[in-house]
């Protein structure tokens, strides 16, 4: 029996391939593989349909994080607040400018927990940075209004949630948001990629000069930068697949809606809530299996099961940042943030792409319900 994918890249691929063959061919005639003429073209078109003044194309969606908060100012001695559960690159990047990651737990739904966030603000915190998480935009509205009146910026990390919509506004609407095109997201690039979306120009220009060796134009070198530009032939690629962003995620909530209705009524098994006000596009479908004190280990059981029937789910994220080597240095232990920890624990996520059919959700839900019983 064919297997189900958790993300179906082949499918994908063979909706944009003769436009991606021709874009390929362009950048190769004119052998403008930095920059140029598709990049350009890209940065408007996604700046347009993320209703934003300006986008700024990076080498990955990590550098698009780090190189804002550096145009902000952050540095040694400064700090910013983020969820305990979201992917390494969230503290990765602050913790490359110097700066001191301050965690806080998540709120049900999986987003940052706002008041957490707002009470963890001190006197060195420079940014707050809200992660739109599984493919729904975290409450930015509220987290602003807690922090009004004080100096830190609210950064959104938007590497899920192309196109999603939070009270009628998008990621970086009159703020800044980064994302990531790495190839599994809603839309993804043929490898790395990433960018910065904002209203501010004067923010725009300054991380388009970090992310090219500092420079205002070749050789002129205004401050110490890096090389992080977006490639020509990845922009062909998110062109290409950017026309489809809106239908693909439409798709996703069909999907997203079918296995709701599948599910419905299961006491095993916890199904995803949408945040009032939100618009989702549904990057993953995340579940949660078992019970408290589980320790992953029941969690662990119905994945295995699941992969030995072909099924292809995953866990976004085993850890809390909290609990993984990487930023045991921070001092949290275990028991710091709760919710983050048995989400951790307990959640997993069911294949949801574009082109997932109803007959194989069925098999992904009969598939699940047998493996929690």
């Amino acid at each position: 029996m064919r297997g189900i994918a958790l993300v179906d890249l082949k499918a994908a691929h063979a909706e944009v391939e003769q436009e991606v063959r021709e874009g390929f061919e362009r950048v190769l005639a004119c052998t403008g593989f930095v920059g140029g003429a598709e990049v350009a073209a890209f940065e408007q078109e996604f700046a347009a349909f993320g209703e934003v003044r300006h986008c700024v194309g990076v080498a990955n969606g990590t550098d698009a994080l780090e190189l804002v908060l550096r145009a902000l100012g952050l540095g040694p001695g400064d700090e910013a607040v983020l969820p305990a559960n979201t992917f390494a690159a969230t503290a990765e990047a602050v913790a490359l400018t110097g700066a001191r990651p301050v965690l806080v737990d998540c709120d049900e739904d999986y987003l940052i927990d706002v008041e957490a966030a707002a009470a963890a603000v001190g006197p060195r915190t420079k940014a707050v940075l809200p992660v739109h998480l599984y493919g729904q935009l975290a409450p930015v509205e509220r987290l602003g209004a807690l922090l009004e009146g004080g100096s830190a910026r609210i950064v959104e990390d938007a590497a899920q949630c192309q196109g999603g919509r939070r009270l009628g506004r998008q990621a970086g609407v009159g703020g800044v948001a980064a994302t990531s095109f790495y190839p599994g997201k809603n839309l993804g690039a043929y490898g790395d990629a990433g960018a910065v979306l904002t209203d501010d120009a004067e923010l725009a220009e300054a991380v388009r000069i970090l992310a090219n060796h500092g420079g205002r134009s070749k050789y002129e070198h205004v401050v110490v930068g890096r090389n992080s530009r977006l490639d020509a032939l990845q922009a062909v690629v998110l062109r290409a697949k950017l026309k489809r962003l809106a239908g693909w995620n439409e798709a996703r909530r069909a999907a997203a809606a079918r296995y709701d209705a599948l599910l419905a009524g299961q006491d095993l098994v916890r199904t995803p809530t949408v945040l009032e006000g939100n618009e989702h596009v549904w990057h993953l479908y995340v579940v949660k299996v078992g019970e408290p004190g589980d320790g992953g280990s029941r969690r662990d059981a119905v994945v295995e099961k699941l992969n030995a029937e072909g099924i292809g789910a995953g866990v976004h994220y085993p850890f809390p940042l909290h609990l993984t080597p990487a930023f045991a240095h921070l001092g949290y232990g275990p028991g710091a943030f709760p919710r983050a920890e048995d989400a951790a624990d307990r959640i997993l996520s069911l294949p949801l792409h574009p082109h997932l059919t109803a007959d194989e959700q069925e098999r992904v839900v009969e598939a699940l319900l047998a493996a929690v019983g």
